[in-house]
């Protein structure tokens, strides 16, 4: 099977079904976003999480490798956000939280999948789990200017990635009804997430397009070069190699847009990069994932 023959492989499911949520917004049919997204964060993730982490193969130490890298990369992409926010004059509150904070769910998760298996899937939830507390944290202060610890301790994707890396700590397994049963509540997420993220676009309107151009270029070149720089310094295999640069390299999260709404940022300049950064990513990822694989 040639190279761009497995890519279009990976990358067409991942962009079909979010072309479905965006087809469904525009032919005017109903989609009650919110509650999607409250069911997919609050009970199919979280499951999706325990499971994958309670039923991976993956040594415990290649994952501890990875979450140090994890938390390397992501703190070297704030560092070089603020940086460059500070340099071009651009509103911190607007700004600097979706040049640090990609997809990893929506589009993160379901590459990682389809390009590596499981135990892409296995790693990728441990990069996506880092950076929602980094989000909920230090991206909650840029945006309104406090943090919230308790909102962490009350996610349910925390505990899924806590009580998932308990279970494969202690190499424990829930029983079978059990596992079968939270298997098939975690399946939900994935076309639950693309397609939400197809809905989420096609209702954005965005705003300072050329702005948004360059500053996306500008994030997937940083994001794309510090990941990388991070799985080498922490000497990742090839599988967490791909995951943590392809998990840092999605696009603006509609999280972004959601945050700079509630706490009065400008929403329809992050709407742009929201739209841009991910319609981008269409030619992007494909080719990242061509050197990757």
């Amino acid at each position: 099977m040639s190279l761009a023959l497995m890519v279009l492989e990976i990358v067409a499911p991942v962009f079909l079904l979010a072309g479905i949520g965006f087809a469904w917004v525009k032919l005017g049919f109903e989609y009650r976003i919110q509650f999607v997204t409250q069911i997919a964060m609050t009970l199919s993730v979280p499951c999706l999480i325990f499971v994958s982490l309670m039923q991976t193969e993956i040594d415990p130490a290649a994952l501890t490798a990875l979450s140090l890298a994890t938390a390397a990369a992501y703190g070297a992409v704030s560092l070089a956000a603020g940086v460059l926010v500070s340099l071009a004059r651009l509103d911190r509150r607007t700004y600097m939280a979706p040049l640090i904070f990609g997809n990893t769910g929506n589009l993160g998760l379901p590459l990682a999948l389809f390009a590596f298996g499981e135990t892409g899937l296995g790693y990728a939830v441990v990069v996506f789990a880092i950076m929602a507390i980094w989000s909920f944290t230090f991206g909650i202060w840029l945006v309104a200017g406090a943090g919230s610890l308790g909102k962490v301790l009350r996610e349910p994707l925390v505990w899924g990635t806590v009580l998932g890396g308990l279970f494969l700590w202690q190499d424990w397994q829930t029983p079978v009804f059990l596992t079968n049963t939270l298997r098939l509540i975690g399946q939900m997420a994935i076309p639950m997430m693309l397609i939400t993220l197809g809905v989420a676009v096609a209702r954005l309107s965005p705003g300072r397009v050329m702005r948004a151009v360059l500053l996306s270029l500008v994030k997937l070149v940083l994001c794309v070069g510090i990941a990388w720089a991070a799985a080498m310094a922490f000497d990742l295999d090839r599988v967490a190699f791909g995951v943590l640069v392809l998990q840092v390299a999605t696009p603006v999260a509609v999280t972004s847009y959601l945050l700079a709404e509630k706490y009065g940022a400008d929403s329809q300049s992050v709407a742009g990069l929201v739209v841009v950064s991910t319609l981008m990513s269409v030619g992007a990822l494909p080719l990242l994932l061509a050197v990757l694989l």
